[in-house]
């Protein structure tokens, strides 16, 4: 009870001198099978801070109650967010939001999820990664988790360089038949399985994205991006060789049944083929950001929007203040936030985009916007001499305003 009473008046502190934003503590996530693209910001020395064994950092994660799956030796906090206290104690997003939740995301999004059911990430490979999909509803839900459908934005202040191979391997090509990806997948000890010669490369732009639906096969390139994600970490690797580097069959079958992990019908039945061959892929997930709001040197934009299989299950903004002016921001639900360029105050704290970040810092750039604080008006102030940009991610049901895919041709931010 003492514990349970220390979290609530921690959590009431916080609130109080936030003005009902949170402040939020970097969270890094190492992959085995991604090399670092090294545009995190995080020190040189920390990238393999957890050892070779546990691959190097390639992924930060915003507002997140997701636990991170990288198997056997994982601590069982890794991806999931702190928040730091006025006294510069942490304490667990999740437990923040199990203590108050109705506080923290609004009582409607926690009676129906009980949690905060979505996080966002930068994901920051040195090259291009393997095609794979997330499960759909069903096929995750025969593992024990949940769906994970997507979006990207690449922003443009995380692209200073591309690195490698800053394409992104999107959906199959029409006339692609399962047999086709199931004869690819059968040879995955015999060599290259050639599986992307049935895909379709997309070169990367800055400042756009894609929507990406669960059971989509995909392959993002090199370009940092900006992900916005249901909460889950379920995935299947369906390309067995990726720039001269293997991958091993686990990462094939981890998150299928014990009975199903040879079956290969199975693995195939997980692919949404309807949507992965669609002859109108890039017309119906490509996006481009879209004015939502302007003032008196601010501008905030839709960077991602549009509903998935007819679901409102995630957006993001892009809010970017010009020196000496400021925004005060008013939104139907809560928002991770995460400032990518600048220097200035949002409500009562100093915030802004480090150049330099070490393992286990405590940095100004990443808050958490609750629903009430949200409703009334939070104020982004720039104090600086550059542009003060800032990325908020809401999760579902807060933006059924928002634009529809392919609306940017309607209206072009410029």
């Amino acid at each position: 009870m003492a514990k349970k009473q220390n979290l609530e008046q921690s959590l009431e502190n916080a609130l109080g001198a936030g003005e009902g934003v949170l402040h939020l503590a970097p969270v890094w996530v190492p992959r085995t099978f991604i090399m670092p693209g090294r545009r995190l910001k995080l020190d040189e020395r920390d990238l393999y801070v957890h050892g070779l064994h546990r691959g190097g950092i390639s992924e930060r994660w915003f507002a997140s109650t997701t636990k991170a799956e990288n198997g056997p030796g994982t601590p069982q906090d890794e991806g999931l967010s702190y928040v730091v206290g006025t006294d510069g104690e942490q304490f667990l997003f999740k437990d923040a939001i199990a203590s108050q939740g109705a506080k923290v995301i609004g009582k409607k999004m926690f009676d129906k999820w009980g949690r905060w059911p979505n996080y966002a990430k930068f994901f920051d490979p040195s090259g291009a990664i393997a095609l794979h999909l997330h499960q759909r509803e069903q096929h995750a839900k025969q593992v024990g988790m949940e769906h994970k459908p997507e979006a990207y934005y690449f922003p443009v202040q995380m692209n200073h360089a591309t690195n490698s191979f800053p394409l992104s391997f999107l959906g199959l090509e029409p006339g692609t038949t399962k047999e086709d990806i199931r004869r690819c997948l059968e040879g995955w000890h015999e060599g290259d399985n050639n599986i992307l010669t049935y895909s379709k490369a997309y070169l990367h732009k800055p400042g756009t994205g894609w929507t990406m639906p669960a059971g989509v096969l995909h392959a993002p390139g090199s370009m940092c991006i900006f992900e916005v994600l249901w909460g889950s970490d379920v995935f299947c690797m369906m390309q067995n060789v990726i720039e001269g580097r293997t991958n091993p069959i686990e990462v094939l079958n981890r998150d299928v049944p014990k009975n199903k992990k040879k079956d290969l019908d199975y693995i195939v039945s997980m692919i949404d083929w309807n949507a992965t061959v669609n002859p109108n892929f890039k017309e119906d997930h490509y996006l481009e950001p879209i004015v939502s709001t302007q003032g008196d040197g601010f501008t905030d934009k839709w960077v991602v929007y549009g509903k998935l299989h007819d679901q409102d299950l995630f957006s993001a903004k892009e809010l970017t203040v010009q020196p000496g002016s400021s925004a005060v921001i008013k939104d139907k639900g809560a928002s991770g936030v995460i400032f990518i360029q600048g220097r200035g105050t949002i409500a009562s704290y100093q915030a802004g985009a480090p150049n330099h970040i070490r393992y286990g810092e405590v940095t100004r750039d990443e808050f958490f916007i609750t629903e009430e604080a949200a409703k009334r008006g939070v104020e982004i102030r720039n104090t600086g001499f550059e542009p003060l940009v800032m990325l908020r991610y809401f999760g579902p049901g807060v933006s059924g305003d928002m634009p529809k895919v392919g609306d940017y041709r309607k209206y072009p931010s410029g």
